[in-house]
């Protein structure tokens, strides 16, 4: 009998690292696709079911919307903007405080992850106190404007979450690691679970 419940709840965890994964993963798609169809409303659009009365309902359509905007905007930029036009846009958004330090955050935190200038593209091991080591990013390496000559500045994603922390440590301490960017996020955000 405890043979057989130890058989029991082995073969209940190893569903559990099978199920839960695929469960949660699904249920963040279908979350997303609901949240931006919900915010979008676009269903409403195409008016009535006659035979139930229910607003017609396609699902992805907010979704879809959402891509196919972005994708415009991205051919427009591209292909029209010129450089002139970008920098008046940016002067015209220095000029209005409050939007221009939520524009410019966003801004740095969607750079910093994709296109041509990804800031988190250093991965590096830094020895902290007591011989402890921490994987960061290497953010920026000249810190003469803060008076601090032989510093550099190091962001440290936290576990399990897409928050982190900026700190400056002395450029001694600081270890180029082997290995690409996005294997070294996964490794820290996954706890150091995956991505070995």
């Amino acid at each position: 009998m405890n043979r057989i419940g130890r058989a029991i709840l082995n073969y209940l965890i190893k569903g559990l690292l099978i199920v839960v994964p695929i469960a949660l993963s699904i249920f963040l798609v279908i979350w997303a696709v609901t949240t931006v169809d919900s915010w979008l409303n676009v269903n409403n659009i195409l008016g009535v079911d006659p035979k139930t009365g229910a607003s017609r309902n396609i699902p992805g359509l907010g979704l879809l919307t959402v891509i196919t905007i972005i994708l415009i905007a991205g051919i427009f930029v591209t292909n029209l903007v010129t450089e002139p036009m970008y920098n008046w846009f940016q002067r015209v958004m220095h000029r209005l405080p409050l939007l221009n330090f939520i524009y410019s955050s966003i801004k740095d935190l969607t750079e910093a992850f994709v296109g041509d200038e990804k800031k988190f593209n250093h991965p590096v091991l830094v020895e902290v106190e007591g011989g402890l080591k921490k994987i960061g990013f290497l953010t920026q390496n000249d810190l003469k404007r803060l008076e601090l000559p032989d510093d550099v500045a190091v962001y440290f994603p936290l576990s399990y979450s897409f928050a982190g922390q900026l700190c400056f440590v002395n450029r001694s301490k600081v270890k180029d690691l082997k290995m690409s960017a996005a294997e070294a996020m996964k490794l820290v955000v996954s706890g150091g679970v995956s991505g070995l």
